[in-house]
């Protein structure tokens, strides 16, 4: 029985053409296999629905068969698609019949590149287009979630400067980021600019866009791919033993982020962005919370490094001194008011996951005990 606390209220809501009780109609997930949309579909198969879901490559089964096997032991119905975010039209097949579209897919990220421009900025402005295009073209689809980033929302730390309650929300856009300069969180923006003006164009479906911070908790599958990982890993293998940047992010669970997503689709009134935050962690606490956990047995930093440091030694590391400039010594935070009043979300602890996703990378090897 599928069991939503929205059911009253979109029943109460007359005016809405949108069928948000538990309707019959497929959903689709696009990036089936990555971090957040493995729990998306886990929480909508649960609740009964029949997802459709897309993969880059049909042939790689490591990638999906923890989704096979999440569907074997709940009511609702996986059904799997082949979908390249970059070729037109590859995703109007999966698409047919849905009402709801999780946008969750991202370009492959290439670490070493050649051309910010070619190799990561045009994949995800064309990948969103190329989704959207397919929303446009298919009738049954009422609304389409979006998976953005709290990139989107600010380029560099200093940019809390600017803000008048020393935190970011949904009001606030990137627009410091360039080709040149972050061209990731440019590409985050750069996508979900296209994403408003594309629903914008048009009345029949309506957009909102999740924004959620560096994302911890534990994964679904072990091949996971994600910021956090690597994160852990760089305090695992001893890199930031003398010491860790002056540095702050937004972090949250990957379940409450995955809650958000199936809120923001099933409430009428749901709309625009949503920041999607627990809490902020400096990278020296998120290293004592790890050390408390799991003792001497890792290199966790223990102490900070002063900016002025990364100014000298920063290049060598890899952070150029214009990054160290505008990121280094600028705590910032986050306001996920608005998720908490619209969405009914209740955030928990960080520090819970931070230590279940470590013991995870552990357990599958992806980090290596640490003996001196």
């Amino acid at each position: 029985m599928h069991n939503c606390a929205y059911d009253e209220r979109s029943q109460n809501n007359n005016g809405l053409n949108m069928t948000l009780q538990h309707s019959t109609a497929p959903v689709l997930v696009t990036g089936a296999s990555g971090y957040i949309a493995s729990w998306v579909i886990q929480k909508l198969l649960k609740q009964g629905y029949t997802v459709h879901a897309t993969v880059r490559d049909l042939n790689k089964t490591q990638s999906y068969t923890h989704l096979e096997q999440i569907a074997d032991s709940s009511p609702g119905t996986l059904k799997l698609f082949e979908a390249n975010l970059l070729k037109p039209g590859s995703f109007d097949a999966a698409m047919e019949g849905c009402e709801i579209v999780f946008h969750m897919a991202s370009p492959f990220v290439v670490t070493n590149y050649k051309d910010a421009l070619k190799d990561i900025i045009e994949p995800a402005i064309l990948g969103t287009q190329n989704v959207l295009n397919s929303v446009n073209k298919t009738e049954s689809v009422k609304r389409v979630i979006v998976t953005s980033s709290i990139a989107s929302t600010y380029g560099d730390a200093i940019d809390i400067l600017q803000t008048e309650h020393t935190s970011f929300d949904e009001s606030h856009w990137n627009t410091t980021s360039s080709e040149t300069h972050q061209p990731y969180p440019y590409s985050k923006v750069m996508a979900e600019r296209k994403a408003w003006e594309m629903a914008e164009a048009q009345d029949r479906w309506d957009l909102i866009c999740i924004n959620p911070a560096l994302v911890f908790g534990e994964s679904l599958t072990p091949n996971t791919q994600s910021g956090s990982v690597e994160v852990l890993q760089q305090f695992a293998n001893g890199m930031t033993l003398l010491g860790v940047p002056p540095m702050w992010n937004g972090v949250v669970d990957v379940q409450d982020v995955a809650e958000a997503h199936i809120r923001a689709a099933f409430n009428p009134e749901a709309h625009g962005r949503y920041i999607i935050c627990s809490e902020t962690l400096s990278l020296l606490e998120m290293g004592k919370i790890l050390r408390e956990a799991f003792g001497p047995k890792f290199p966790f930093p223990r102490n900070q490094l002063p900016k002025t440091a990364f100014k000298i030694f920063g290049p060598l590391a890899g952070f150029s001194r214009k990054f160290v400039e505008l990121n280094m010594g600028y705590p910032i935070f986050f306001n996920a008011q608005k998720s908490k009043d619209e969405l009914g979300l209740e955030y928990r602890p960080v520090k819970e996951s931070l230590v279940e996703h470590f013991q995870q990378l552990l357990d599958d090897g992806v980090v290596k005990k640490y003996i001196p």
